[in-house]
Parts: structure tokens; sequence; C-alpha cells
């Protein structure tokens, strides 16, 4: 089977998605299509490999800013805030992917098989983009085939996830998956760091602490923390509360003041500023605007 047709069989399973994150019913692996609001796209990404099939999305972790095509897949190897846009295709075709939530403890056993695996160089980022391969794409067509077979599932989307994964280990951001599997890397320490900024987003955080949590000196936690992410801790930290804040006050969960106190903010007037410049209107327009759509 080409390429070609297998992207056609992949864009045909895909095409059922709605126009949101649509749960396939097999473990991690969900689809979308369409148009999809652009406040939907800015979050905090868990780690993925994600696969393009028809249109085009652009990614803005930071500083950084990268386009994913047709036949390209990316993946992102830890949490990361950014903001997304999807785009159709030229002929007006809808833009359709898949993607797969990366679990390390299934790419740590498929490691136990690969011996002599490198790692990443230093001061790497933790997401880019590749070329689709024919091998690739096979075990993502059988992987999805089974929405249509889902008594299937329990047996085989096991085996197929360990697939996709071997292939991703294979191409050249390989490393990504195994630097999060693997205890000790730059990586998988910036991955701890990254959960607990996450789960403590409204603490206030003090450089040095985070540091010694990934058991590296400052400095060098500094530049393997914004090579990761494009961002600095601090700004790490004001990205996450900022989606959360923004959130919390679509769904109605109290003023822009209640907000910025419970997202970390000692200063409404600072989480206002802040919140505007990051989505381009005061926190209360910007909900209520969110809210019509």
């Amino acid at each position: 089977m080409g390429m070609e047709t297998q992207l056609a069989e992949l864009r045909v399973l895909t095409a059922r998605a709605e126009n949101r994150r649509t749960e396939t019913g097999i473990p991690r692996v969900a689809m979308v299509q369409g148009a999809i609001p652009e406040h939907q796209l800015a979050a905090v990404y868990e780690p993925m490999v994600n696969l393009i099939l028809t249109g085009s999305k652009t990614m803005t972790v930071g500083d950084r800013r990268l386009r994913y095509d047709p036949a390209t897949y990316f993946v992102m190897s830890v949490d990361l805030p950014a903001a997304g846009a999807v785009h159709p295709s030229d002929s007006g075709a809808p833009y359709l992917a898949v993607s797969l939530t990366i679990e390390p403890s299934v790419v740590a056993t498929l490691l136990t098989d690969m011996p002599n695996a490198a790692g990443g160089e230093l001061y790497s980022p933790g997401f880019s983009v590749a070329p689709v391969t024919a091998h690739l794409l096979d075990a993502w067509v059988r992987m999805l085939r089974l929405t249509d077979r889902p008594d299937e599932i329990a047996a085989l989307a096991p085996a197929y996830e360990r697939e996709i994964l071997f292939r991703v280990l294979q191409g050249p951001m390989g490393w990504m998956l195994r630097d999060i599997a693997m205890p000790g890397t730059a990586l998988s320490r910036i991955g701890v760091v990254i959960q607990w900024i996450r789960e403590n987003f409204a603490r206030p955080i003090r450089v040095e602490a985070l540091a010694e949590m990934a058991a590296l000196s400052v400095s060098a936690f500094h530049r393997h923390f914004k090579a990761v992410t494009a961002l600095s801790p601090l700004q790490y930290q004001k990205h996450v509360r900022l989606l959360h804040a923004r959130s919390m006050l679509i769904a109605g969960d109290g003023n822009a003041t209640a907000v910025a106190f419970r997202v970390g903010y000692e200063s409404p007037t600072q989480f206002s500023r802040e919140y505007t410049r990051q989505f381009g209107l005061p926190p209360s327009r910007d909900a209520l605007r969110l809210r019509r759509l």
C-alpha cells in the first residue's frame, strides 16, 4: 500500500471526528477535524505524537513557531503551554489530524528492546516536526481501523501503540521519546519540574528550589528549561496561570478579581494587564466574547 493510499484511508477514518478533540474509543488515541476555535487551541498540551492528514497547523510555544503540513507529524515530549491555529487545505478540505498521547512507561518497555539508544543533545527543544514514513502510516492505519472493530481494541491496540512509538523512536525525533522515558536525562528532570509547576501553578516559585528539584545548577537549569519549553520557568508558570484563568472565566467561576487571586496573582491590575497582553482583550470582555461563539 503506497503512502497516498494510506493517507487516503486515514482521512476517511478520521473524517468522523468533530470540530474538537474527539475520543476514538482507543486508549490515548484521539482525532479532530474542521475549524477549531483558536481559544480552544491555546492550552497546555500533553506529550503526544500528532499526525497531520489534511490542511495544516501552526503552533507557537514561547518565541518559537512551527508549521505542520500533511504527511508530517510532530512530537511534544513535555507538557507545553502553546497557542495553535488550524487551516484547511488549499482545496478547501477541512483540517484533519490524529494524535497519540505518549505514555512514558510504554516507551520505557520499548527501550529495553532497543539497546544503546542515544539520547538527545544538550539544550534541545521539547517539540519538533518530521516527515511521516510509510511504516509509521501503516501502523496508524491498522490502529484506526480498530474504530470499526471495537471488540479487537483491547487485544490489538497495545501492539499498534508500541509500533507507532517504535517507528517514532527510529526517526529523527526518537531521542525525545528516549529522554522522557529514561530517568536521569536532562529532559526527564525538566519534565519533573514542569509537572510540579502545573500542579502548583498558583503558588509562588523559587527558581533555586526548582533547579534543586531537577538536580541541576541554577544556570544549567535555566538553559535546559528555556531550550525545552521556549519559556523561562516564571514565564511558563504565567502561561499556565492565564490559561487556567481563562477557562474559569469562560465557565463563569467568578469575576476577574476573584479568578486572579485563585490562580495566584496578588494584584488584579497586574493580572488584567498580563491577560490582555496574552489574549488581546481584558479578562471579562474576552470571556464574554468566547461564551458567545
